[in-house]
């Protein structure tokens, strides 16, 4: 199965892409690391990336897209992969479906993981972790025993600046305005699959299997 998974922060996206790839068994293809992994093997495409990255600048689309149909013919690809981080706008997914096509390994789906913005915001601005040893909570789904107070070492817990409430509702804004289009796009070609992300971790995955038809 070649697939895409969307949905925004805090939808669950890592997790069951994790879940997936122990399932059907292929990999998690991750954009960010297929862009490290080019600079550090000093590829042509990996130069040019890093001459981008150097800058500061975005990494332009079509060297992207290069770099993903290079990682794509590995043999960990040839039975399917979940791409992560990819594509985040209508022209990349554009360009994305024209390699794919002419590699003639088209999309088989696309997920899109659906969660009401207030569950994600509580879901997120939830979120502490340790600054001495790291371990993570959450204040509803996961409290420490003691508040503020990690259970492992007695470090104090902190909330990451992303995890705040005006934060999170940025990112949210920024997912509706940039990915979000993405999920009409993907519907109007008959390849977008909604899964309601709201439940149990395990409750969701049998969801995607069903929509997937990898039941047992």
């Amino acid at each position: 199965m070649r697939l895409i998974l969307l949905g925004p922060p805090g939808a669950g996206k890592g997790t069951q892409a994790q879940r997936l790839t122990e399932k059907l068994g292929i990999p998690q293809v991750s954009t960010g690391d297929m862009l490290r992994a080019a600079v550090a093997a000093g590829t042509p495409l990996g130069r040019e990336a890093k001459a981008y990255m150097d800058r500061g600048a975005l990494v332009p689309d079509g060297v992207v897209i290069g770099i993903i149909r290079e990682r794509l013919k590995a043999p960990d690809c040839a039975r399917g992969y979940i791409l992560d981080g990819f594509p985040r706008t209508v022209a990349q997914a554009e360009a994305l479906g024209e390699t794919l096509e002419a590699m003639g390994t088209p999309l088989t789906a696309v997920l899109s993981l659906t969660v009401d913005p207030e569950e994600l915001v509580r879901r997120l601005a939830g979120r502490r972790s340790c600054g001495s040893c790291g371990a993570a909570y959450h204040l509803d789904t996961a409290p420490p025993r003691r508040p503020g107070r990690c259970d492992r070492c007695g470090g104090e817990l902190f909330q990451r600046e992303d995890d705040r409430e005006e934060t999170i509702r940025k990112r949210l804004a920024v997912y509706r305005d940039q990915t979000a289009p993405l999920v009409v796009y993907y519907r109007g070609r008959g390849l977008l699959k909604e899964v309601d992300g709201r439940g149990e971790i395990a409750d969701v995955f049998a969801r995607v299997c069903r929509l997937l038809g990898a039941e047992g």
